[in-house]
């Protein structure tokens, strides 16, 4: 149980009345009433007085208390606001992450298309394999370009176009793995145009260049058709005859024996 400061002097000041009471009679006359209020009095005082620096001390005790909880809570609100900034502060980075990460996505795409497109220019460059009439070989791209571009007219019926693709093809590129099979096409299509002259000479080089050629026979048959259009019989006759001497198997000698009955 907690007493209060006060409370010894309070009861001392009991006990100092209650003494005066016993005493009685026989030692009134000890104490006149000046002195008893003077007592009294200076009791009061001592009392007021430690009642007063009791307050006084509470009131410090209060006061120190209070701007200790107002310096607290200024400290609360600063830890705050920091805690706020950092928040946003870490808002801000991760804002910035994000944006870095998609720069560099883009970056790698941009990359990725750049390697890309250089991978598909330097390919355009680079010699690629062809194989054709049962021969590999190596051409470059532009030469590919070129002799499809002419075998596109041939097929589209476009002889003369064709004539010249393939003329200009055999010039440009003399020595290419596609010139025995030009020669050939050129032949055919110097046949579309009527130019049976040229033709007959373009598939006697196609012969004379590749006998073993897979179309020879075939080049052999059509310059006897040449022949026969420019009724020289006697001359298709004698192609048509070496054509069965050096290919009997070939499909091609079944329409060359055919038109030999022909011309008998």
């Amino acid at each position: 149980m907690i007493r209060h400061p006060l409370a010894g002097l309070r009861a001392l000041a009991v006990v100092a009345a209650s003494a005066m009471l016993a005493a009685g009679p026989a030692r009134a006359g000890l104490f006149d009433d000046d002195e008893a209020r003077k007592a009294i009095l200076d009791l009061r005082s001592r009392i007021t007085q430690s009642d007063e620096q009791q307050k006084a001390q509470l009131a410090t005790a209060v006061k120190q208390l209070t701007e200790q909880i107002q310096q607290l809570q200024r400290s609360l609100l600063d830890l705050n606001n920091q805690n706020e900034q950092l928040r946003a502060e870490v808002a801000r980075l991760r804002g910035q992450d994000e944006q870095l990460l998609r720069d560099m996505a883009e970056v790698q795409r941009k990359q990725k298309d750049i390697a890309q497109g250089v991978e598909e220019r330097v390919r355009k460059l680079e010699p690629q394999k062809v194989t054709l009439d049962g021969r590999e070989f190596t051409a470059e791209p532009e030469e590919i370009r070129q002799h499809d571009e002419a075998m596109g007219w041939l097929r589209a019926g476009e002889f003369e176009r064709a004539v010249q693709g393939l003329s200009a093809f055999l010039k440009r590129y003399p020595t290419s793995g596609y010139k025995d099979s030009a020669r050939y096409w050129l032949g055919n299509a110097q046949y579309g145009t009527r130019d049976y002259k040229e033709a007959i000479n373009s598939f006697r080089a196609f012969v004379a260049a590749a006998p073993e050629h897979l179309r020879a026979p075939e080049a052999q048959l059509a310059l006897a058709n040449c022949q026969i259009e420019l009724r020289d019989n006697k001359g298709a006759r004698r192609t048509l005859e070496d054509l069965l001497k050096v290919y009997p198997k070939a499909e091609a000698a079944v329409a060359a024996r055919e038109r030999l009955l022909t011309l008998k």
